[in-house]
């Protein structure tokens, strides 16, 4: 029986691993197409905007589906299927009405929250919104319900569908309205719309996943011994509440430096509301591309949590040093040449990327490809901090880290030597701050900690040679190849490309000759060690 559990724990957790990189990887490529539509005002409105909308996603999705689902895998453990429709019944009409209070708040008060974010422009895109704080209400409920049951899967087929919903439609209103010749707060508004329908599209198909789960449950009569509606809602708020506010955090964090940098644009440099709207939009292509090596660390930062807890539950202490070790090593090679390839290559980049890509966003990306190494490494140790019993220590560094991050956006932005480039400086100091206190009370608080110093020299050395071969061959490529198909974007592209796939094929060498990973780091990957065999690796 404990190991049925077992192995339904880690297909869930391989269910939304693969989900989430899936999500990641869409989310962020959409906005390529989308921003190159907007333009550079546009895409800062829908900064603006978006950074509202992951905030409410996380504020309704972070707490009650955890807290839902504890409650109800507890009654239906007991086989208590009266407590379970009791836990539903009462957390649907309750978050049914916080949902439509909010949206109408949101929708009646959106000039004033866009005023207080100092972008007017972000007004209409944030009333297109209101209707999506109503869906995530409910689809949080959905969703808490069927995890209690440990099936991933309505979360995983609803995460999918509404990130596929939000870029086909957002792209396809964002370019009929641009077509039309709509102001730019409107196109702007068309672009969240996306959000929006696929938000509602998700509701009807977890609607029908939960009366799937319901028609399966034992018929039980223990509805004499219920406890009260008020009381079922209490207990529900009590555990949603504190998860909510850790994982909202950094969201909570994004909006206010948006507000800040935008106003010290504004009050600072002294640029028009519309200039320092264009200005956050050339951070936001940086935003788009930085989001992406984090991808790649989802599977890992999951599947690390319950490894290191059944190794420590069974007296392993070894074997879970060795699991964070092999965990930090995964995080350096897999992230480490992501975030050094967005270093040294920014300015081709950005120009294959987005039309009319201005210098400012290859500086912009050279800080934010440093930050996107860090936020992964944030990422695992947190894990390895919760996993040793040490859950509440990252919610003391992420908040030091979120306050560097805004000062150092209120004091860099307005210096008119370093503008916009400041909020990147800003977030990458905010995820070494993170890191650095991580890794202190992993040195203070893990007995059996990973030796960071032996699993740094290794990737980094890889790195560095992979680095230098992507700069020599593309400046090779681009010397040779400009005389044949010329300097633009589709060249950029291709010689592009040609660097990526020369300096890949290196660095793939590189660390399996020197031995830089093994078949322990590999099997930390969902099919690591199938791949691990194809490579080779020992």
């Amino acid at each position: 029986m404990q190991e049925e559990k077992t192995q339904s724990f880690i297909k869930g957790a391989a269910i939304l691993a693969a989900t989430s990189i899936f999500v990641k990887i869409i989310g962020a490529v959409y906005k390529i197409p989308l921003f190159n539509i907007l333009g550079n005002v546009g895409k800062g409105a829908f900064q603006v905007t978006y950074s509202v909308y992951t905030l409410i996603l996380n504020i309704a999705t972070a707490g009650v589906p955890v807290a839902l689902s504890r409650m109800v895998a507890s009654a239906a453990a007991g086989g208590k299927t009266g407590l379970v429709k009791r836990y539903f019944r009462v957390a649907l009409p309750a978050f049914t009405i916080i949902g439509v209070i909010a949206m109408l708040a949101m929708y009646l008060f959106a000039g004033q929250i866009a005023g207080a974010m100092n972008s007017s422009l972000a007004a209409p895109g944030i009333r297109v919104l209101a209707p999506a704080v109503f869906f995530v209400c409910i689809i949080s409920v959905y969703r808490g319900y069927a995890q209690g049951f440990e099936n991933m899967i309505p979360t995983a087929a609803s995460q999918a569908l509404e990130v596929v919903c939000k870029a086909v439609f957002g792209i396809a209103i964002t370019l009929i309205l641009a077509r039309a010749g709509y102001e730019v707060q409107n196109v702007t508004a068309g672009a969240i719309m996306g959000v929006t329908i696929g938000l509602g599209m998700c509701i009807p198909l977890l609607v029908w996943y939960k009366r799937k789960i319901s028609r399966s449950l034992p018929q039980t009569d223990d509805s004499g011994d219920l406890p009260g509606r008020m009381k079922v809602f209490l207990q529900l708020m009590k555990v949603s509440i504190p998860i909510t506010i850790g994982a909202s955090f950094m969201s909570i964090m994004t909006v206010i430096d948006n507000s800040v940098v935008l106003g010290r644009l504004q009050n600072g440099l002294g640029l028009s509301e519309t200039d320092a709207s264009a200005q956050l939009g050339i951070f936001a292509e940086g935003l788009a591309l930085y989001n992406l090596p984090s991808a790649l660390i989802v599977p890992v930062a999951i599947s690390l949590v319950p490894a290191i807890a059944a190794a420590l539950a069974k007296g392993q202490n070894t074997e879970a040093r060795g699991i964070m070790q092999s965990s930090v090593k995964l995080v350096n090679l897999f992230a480490m040449p992501a975030c050094a390839g967005l270093m040294v290559l920014p300015g081709p980049i950005m120009v294959a990327l987005f039309k009319d890509s201005l210098q400012a966003a290859s500086a912009i990306l050279i800080f934010l490809g440093a930050a996107a190494f860090f936020v992964c490494l944030q990422l695992v140790t947190t894990a390895i901090l919760q996993a040793n019993g040490n859950e509440r220590l990252p919610l003391l560094s992420i908040p030091i880290g979120g306050v560097v991050k805004i000062i150092l956006g209120y004091v860099l932005v307005a210096n008119p030597d370093v503008g916009i480039v400041g909020s990147a400086i800003g977030s990458l100091a905010c995820f070494v701050v993170i890191c650095a206190l991580n890794i202190i009370f992993i040195k203070i608080k893990v007995k059996e900690r990973p030796k960071f110093l032996r699993v740094f020299v290794k990737p980094l050395f890889c790195t560095a040679v992979m680095a230098a071969i992507a700069y020599i061959v593309y400046g090779l490529t681009h010397r040779i190849g400009s005389g044949i198909i010329g300097t633009g974007r589709f060249a950029v592209a291709a010689f592009l490309a040609v660097a990526i796939v020369i300096s890949v094929v290196v660095y793939v060498l590189l660390i399996i000759v020197t031995r830089t990973i093994t078949i322990d780091d590999m099997k930390l990957v969902p099919k690591g060690e199938k791949l691990a065999k194809i490579l080779r690796i020992r």
